[in-house]
């Protein structure tokens, strides 16, 4: 079968199908938000080096969010989407939550982001307090930060377990992008978007959320991430 182009797969999108990514089709039923992994046949040409896209980690980063939704509903009170299922067929993994209305932070101004921050702060430092010896998502799923991931390929992680319990819970992409706020009030209706998260050295969690863009450093801004790979590189179970 010959490879599609996005455009193809949006073109005939199923009904309620919002999106078709290089990574990603998004669902919106009603209330309900579904994220479906790419199954092989859907994996697209990159239209600008004309290669096949390969989604990293597509199947894994959806298990990984489901994992640690249920975690975070039950061990924090940070708002995140209620899970309804978390699901395989046919190659492809559904995720399937809560649609919760609001507005992004990234469309909020300076001084309405600012008001936001606080909130988020008080998140991480409860994040923060979850503590383990054991790298990686509450199923034992390590997907690293993007920042790390396009640093290094790997078609899985496999982590030495630390001799103390120094690894803290992280989001691992916590940008304005994953904030939805309730635009009257400026109270966090929920974090989303785990797919990354899990236990790490406490320096993985960036503090994109201070900025509107992407879980990366911008032009100016330090750059961590050959410091983060060398730490997973060093923490890493030996190959047998």
């Amino acid at each position: 079968m010959a490879p599609v182009t996005n455009q193809m797969l949006n073109e005939r999108r199923e009904k309620d199908c919002v999106s078709v990514t290089l990574e990603r089709k998004y669902f919106q039923v009603g209330g309900t938000w579904i994220k479906r992994s790419l199954r092989p046949s859907e994996w697209q040409i990159n239209p600008f080096a004309g290669t096949l896209v390969v989604p990293r980690f597509g199947r894994e980063r959806l298990l990984n969010e489901a994992a640690a939704m249920r975690f975070i509903a039950a061990n924090t009170s940070i708002p995140v989407p209620k899970l309804y299922a978390c699901f395989e067929d046919d190659g492809a993994v559904y995720l399937v939550m809560e649609y919760v209305e609001g507005v992004s932070m990234a469309k909020l101004n300076a001084d309405e982001r600012k008001v936001v921050e606080k909130e988020l702060e008080g998140y991480l430092e409860a994040l923060r307090k979850l503590k383990s010896s054991l790298w990686g998502g509450p199923s034992g799923i390590v997907v690293p930060p993007y920042r790390v991931m396009v640093k290094v390929v790997r078609q899985e992680w496999k982590m030495r377990p630390k001799e103390s319990k120094d690894l803290v819970y992280c989001h691992n992409d916590l940008s304005t992008h994953n904030v939805i706020v309730d635009p009257a009030t400026l109270k966090v209706k929920a974090v989303i978007d785990w797919e990354y998260s899990g236990f790490y050295p406490a320096e993985f969690e960036g503090m994109y959320f201070r900025r509107p863009g992407p879980s990366v450093a911008l032009e100016g801004e330090p750059n961590d991430e050959d410091h983060l790979v060398d730490i997973m590189l060093q923490n890493e179970a030996p190959h047998t």
